[in-house]
């Protein structure tokens, strides 16, 4: 096939599986336009050319979706854990099945090269994978009290209905996180996705349908205006739960409205993830680390590498050796076969990368490799690495979400852990050393929710993630995971030989 058929060929399907996503809001098991009739426009990043327009959801939807949930509770509480955990294996069989189209539309909508996109389909589908699992595992206990007269029986009981917010950067995986275990758990939800990546959340409530999820116990509410849309939800006694990954800034707001109601939350706010390099560390596998550390997703991930800590010893060789790799990045649109790093989601984001590093530079930093966004169409900045960077830069508390990578180094342990712990975020870390001991320390010492030891990507299913300070609150995945979406009964019961 000759490249400009193979152009042609590619477009068509894109044409194709846009045309195949539901562009209403799903509402008590079906999809319907906004009550306003009103629809908003989303955007490919690597073109600036609008891909589809969908249905905008208003307060008067939400409540709608809130009513279609809150009706399904009990029912859906009473379904037995074995036939929740069975439609959760199914959506994890329909989303493997159609992992291309699930790809593709990844993409499309959020820019990120097909093959990146390709890992988080299967990323994002082994949470429903891992929930089917654990959805029979809810275990209780029963047992004696201390002085024998009476028994104790605890149990785990579905908190209820739940609004589930999610961001733009994962568009599968942060939906599978948060309803899988909500599915597992016997909850129902109202899943707010993300204006500027909605699509593919459309997809996947389609295919939650699919594999028998009951009306209701699933509802879509997309919009271009969230606070005024799901703040109302907040406020109404029926809602349980909130679970939002975003800004910290947002949180912050969320968890003030969330007060009022003392609602469960949990939140997955911002990162600033530093990633040490000490002397003895392979410093050819430290660099490995971080470009996927720094990397993936183009940078826009609450986990990627935000601060390199480097020892002065290997400072020199890791940032040669990083701005090599980093410059040999190709930046192209997702679809095209050679992309190796995607656009950004936006002007606004492009905008806030550059004055970051040119904050940085004006202080002294040097750009080895990149520095500048990248001139065509679409949101594209070169991958970048800055050295000489001074701890007064604002790259370095800041969070960047983009391919730049700013470089400080250090002289002892102490000072790497002092600038590692300087920021009020604390998500994940990553350390590269050759001695086991060091890495256990770094384990004990570093304020982190998650640490990558000799390793630039850590998330799993079957891990709990998240971070401490102001980077959230909860854990979502692992053993962890259910257990946000339950409350603990205790019931005493009197000593069955007190009659005796």
């Amino acid at each position: 096939m000759t490249a400009s058929a193979q152009t042609t060929a590619t477009a068509e399907r894109e044409k194709e599986l846009l045309a195949s996503i539901p562009t209403g809001l799903l509402i008590n098991g079906e999809w319907r336009p906004a009550a306003s009739g009103k629809t908003f426009d989303i955007e490919d990043p690597a073109t600036g050319k609008i891909l589809l327009s969908i249905a905008d959801a208003g307060a008067e939807d939400a409540a709608a979706a809130l009513d279609a949930a809150a009706a399904a509770q009990d029912s859906w509480a009473k379904t037995p854990a074995r036939e929740r955990g069975e439609i959760l294996r199914k959506a994890f069989e329909r989303v493997t099945e159609r992992a291309e189209d699930f790809a593709l539309l990844m993409t499309l909508e959020m820019g990120k090269p097909l093959a990146e996109a390709r890992g988080e389909v299967t990323y994002g589908a082994e949470f429903l994978r891992w929930f089917s699992e654990e959805a029979v595992r809810a275990f209780g206990r029963y047992s004696v009290s201390p002085d024998g007269k009476s028994r104790l029986l605890v149990t785990k009981k579905p908190v209820g209905p739940c609004l589930l917010i999610t961001p733009w950067n994962f568009p599968l995986a942060m939906a599978t996180r948060k309803v899988a275990p909500a599915v597992a758990a016997g909850c129902t939800m109202v899943l707010k996705s993300a204006n500027l990546t909605p699509l593919t959340s459309q997809l996947f409530a389609e295919v939650m349908q699919e594999a028998g999820l009951p009306a209701g116990v699933l509802n879509l509410i997309p919009t271009s205006t969230a606070g005024a849309t799901t703040g109302p939800l907040i406020k109404d006694a029926r809602l349980r739960k909130l679970s939002f990954t975003g800004s910290t800034e947002v949180g912050r707001r969320l968890m003030a409205d969330a007060s009022e109601n003392v609602l469960r939350t949990s939140m997955e706010l911002g990162g600033n993830a530093p990633f040490l390099v000490f002397g003895d560390a392979d410093v050819d596998a430290a660099v490995t680390g971080a470009m996927a550390a720094k990397l993936r997703n183009m940078g826009e991930a609450c986990t990627a590498a935000n601060r390199f800590i480097v020892h002065e010893s290997v400072a020199a060789e890791f940032s040669e050796k990083f701005a090599a790799k980093m410059r040999d990045m190709t930046l192209a649109r997702g679809t095209e076969p050679n992309s190796k790093v995607g656009p950004l989601i936006d002007a606004k984001s492009r905008d806030k990368v550059q004055d970051l590093v040119d904050d940085a530079v004006s202080r002294g930093a040097k750009a080895l490799t990149g520095g500048a966004a990248e001139e065509g169409p679409g949101y594209f900045y070169k991958p970048t690495v800055l050295t000489g960077v001074t701890e007064d830069s604002r790259i370095l508390a800041e969070e960047i979400f983009g391919p730049v990578a700013p470089i400080i180094t250090f002289s002892s342990e102490d000072d790497a852990v002092r600038l590692a712990n300087n920021t009020e975020y604390g998500l994940v870390a990553y350390v590269f050393t050759k001695d086991l001991n060091r890495g256990l320390r770094m384990g004990e010492r570093l304020e982190t929710g998650m640490l990558g030891l000799n390793a630039g990507v850590i998330s799993n299913a079957a891990a709990p993630f998240g971070g401490v300070k102001q980077s959230g609150l909860g854990r979502e995945g692992g053993l962890e995971g259910i257990e946000e979406y339950l409350y603990t009964q205790y019931i005493g019961i009197a000593d069955p030989y007190a009659d005796q």
